[in-house]
């Protein structure tokens, strides 16, 4: 029998949680909590965290020893692995942070994973209800095939162009990131160079990007890491080269008060890689600071760029070529207000305990009337919520 079409949670009005609980966030053994410099998932488990606690839940992290958090922390690793200088497949250290977590889960209410697939069989067997967040792309490495394969796992995904390779899958929500912007820039003034952030990959659309640069006669300033030998394979093939030229300046990875500035005083930010988004934090760090986005129309670049608002949307270089001639013409305090409102820790933070609800409902403790955990909007909950 199929399974009913998937709803988002704000369309099943579940409510948030008022009662505190006890939940585990599981985050990747790769960099610390909060990160220091370019990361996705983990800074995105850090506000989520962070936001968690604030509320009055009880968070224990499972995460690398050198992470610095407010709450309790169970080390995976000792040290951040690509901090300790590890290169390469870490599916070992990431099986052992699932297996420390599910040796801890019955201290918790629930557990919360940002290991994509690898917590399946955890999140089928532990008797603690699990949620997994999936952050990367679903179409490659077997993940489509898994998710088929684990149809009662509760799962949250980042974009609806996640989630479109499995619709049938138990999808709880579709919650886009958030992030605490109280302390990033705004510029109302157009720069006149062009940003990149992120890693050296084709995927993030290094070779593009330097095409639109040379093409549209603009500085195009380079703020990526070069963790691997891909990463720098195509370093030096693609960017050293034009170094010389003077087209780019490199930056190397900077730290996130440099990105910040960096992306305040951009003409504009480019995401022109081809591949599908999850969804790409750049964006909406970027917009949050009045700077709009050139991204290529595709994955969750359709959901958190506006077109002709926030930046623009665009299918190859010509039209990025077209795009830059009008950027400067866009609002970007309208810009910096819709990242910022839209995006927001607040509104993540709430969307998650409305996800947690739902998992708990669907536990067999909430069905032998363990519903004391779920209870309505109201006062201060509801403002939360609305906010």
């Amino acid at each position: 029998m199929p399974r009913p079409s998937p709803v988002r949670t704000a369309d099943r009005l579940t409510p948030p949680l008022v009662k505190p609980l006890r939940i585990a966030l599981l985050s990747p053994p790769f960099l610390p909590v909060p990160p220091p410099g370019y990361a996705g998932t983990e800074r995105v488990v850090g506000v989520l965290a962070q936001g968690l606690h604030e509320r009055g839940h009880s968070v224990t992290l499972f995460a690398p020893g050198d992470s610095e958090v407010p709450y309790e922390l169970v080390p995976s690793v000792p040290h951040s692995l690509w901090r300790n200088g590890h290169r390469g497949d870490a599916s070992s250290y990431i099986e052992a942070t699932v297996g420390l977590a599910w040796e801890h889960a019955a201290r918790f209410d629930l557990v919360h994973s940002h290991l994509d697939t690898a917590g399946f069989t955890m999140a089928r067997h532990c008797g603690t209800p699990v949620l997994t967040t999936l952050h990367r792309r679903l179409d490659t490495t077997g993940a489509a095939d898994m998710i088929d394969a684990f149809p009662d796992v509760a799962l949250v995904a980042i974009s609806d162009s996640q989630r479109r390779w499995n619709p049938t899958a138990n999808w709880i929500a579709t919650i886009h990131h958030g992030l605490d912007f109280s302390a990033t820039p705004k510029s109302s003034d157009p720069g006149d160079y062009l940003l990149l952030v992120g890693r050296i990959a084709r995927e993030k659309g290094i070779e593009e990007a330097i095409e639109l640069a040379e093409r549209t006669e603009r500085r195009l300033v380079i703020a990526a890491k070069v963790y691997d030998r891909r990463e720098q394979r195509l370093f030096d093939a693609v960017v050293r080269p034009h170094l010389k030229k003077g087209v780019i300046d490199w930056r190397g990875e900077v730290d996130p008060a440099q990105r910040d500035e960096l992306m305040a005083g951009a003409l504009a930010t480019l995401m022109l890689g081809a591949w599908p988004e999850p969804f790409g934090l750049v964006a909406i760090e970027s917009m949050a600071t009045g700077t709009p986005v050139i991204a290529r129309r595709a994955g969750a670049n359709t959901e958190t760029v506006q077109h002709g608002m926030s930046g623009f949307l665009v299918d190859d270089i010509d039209e990025a070529v077209l795009a830059v001639s009008r950027v400067g013409g866009l609002d970007r305090a309208q810009v910096a207000s819709y990242a910022r409102e839209t995006f927001s820790v607040e509104r993540m933070v709430t969307q998650y305990e409305q996800a947690y609800a739902e998992v708990l409902a669907q536990a067999p403790a909430a069905e032998e009337g363990d519903a004391a955990r779920l209870l309505h909007l109201g006062g201060r909950d509801a403002d939360r919520a609305a906010g």
